[in-house]
């Protein structure tokens, strides 16, 4: 059995490096060069049948996907240590969804046969890999749940909450959420009209919970943005 990885706390919880052995995780970042990604670069293309997935080692990456009517939506953010892709791998169907850069970033790509080989090695791995799936597989059940159950200024609330705690950085203001979002796309993430996110962000701002600026979020008020969200120390 290997060690736990004690490095992992450079690696965001719930990120792929985050969950694997200290051997593990050499050996995958090892598989293959680090390659550089600029703002608005495409590491993954939607309907490609491409097999290889992306091990992300630092930056933010935005995952959307094409609507039926044509517009795009964005189904999450990825971070530094999380691995992208690899439902294709599995299951030999074209991609889903694209993976773009939102910042500066670093990753690697990892073919098919690479990840197999890798897997059959470290079986830990393979149960990391399962245990990353289902999480975000609850995940998406759990937006579904909130789609439904919670007002679109609840959802709003709880997505920049969400954000934050993930992927935020102290500043002297508070929790500044690490990369560009704009209205339209915190509106597809949370499931919400536009006019309706720009409205909650107005009302988040005037009451101090938040600070905004181009494209930009800073949460000032987590305890307050958590009961606007209706959290109840479940995240």
């Amino acid at each position: 059995m290997g060690l736990a990885n004690t490095d992992a706390v450079k690696w965001p919880p719930g990120t792929y490096l985050h969950r694997l052995t200290i051997q593990a995780c050499d050996d995958l970042q090892a598989i293959a060069p680090r390659r550089r990604a600029e703002p608005g670069d495409i590491l993954i293309h939607q309907g490609a049948l491409d097999r290889y997935v992306v091990l992300l080692q630092g930056g933010v990456f935005k995952v959307t996907a094409l609507t039926s009517d044509g517009s795009e939506s964005l189904l999450a953010i990825r971070v530094g240590g999380d691995l992208v892709g690899e439902m294709s791998a599995l299951n030999d169907l074209p991609r889903s969804a694209t993976v773009a850069a939102c910042t500066e970033s670093v990753y690697s790509v990892i073919h098919r046969r690479q990840l197999q080989t890798f897997l059959e090695r470290q079986p830990s791995a393979a149960l990391a890999l399962a245990g990353m799936v289902a999480d975000r597989l609850r995940w998406a059940n759990q937006f579904r749940v909130e789609f439904t159950a919670y007002s679109a200024k609840v959802r709003v609330a709880r997505v920049l909450v969400k954000m934050a705690l993930a992927y935020g950085r102290w500043t002297p203001t508070g929790i500044e959420i690490g990369f560009e979002l704009t209205q339209l796309e915190l509106a597809s993430l949370c499931g919400a009209a536009q006019v309706t996110v720009q409205k909650a962000l107005r009302d988040f701002r005037r009451d101090g919970l938040i600070v905004t600026g181009y494209r930009s979020v800073t949460v000032a008020d987590l305890a307050a943005l958590r009961d606007a969200a209706e959290l109840r120390g479940d995240m």
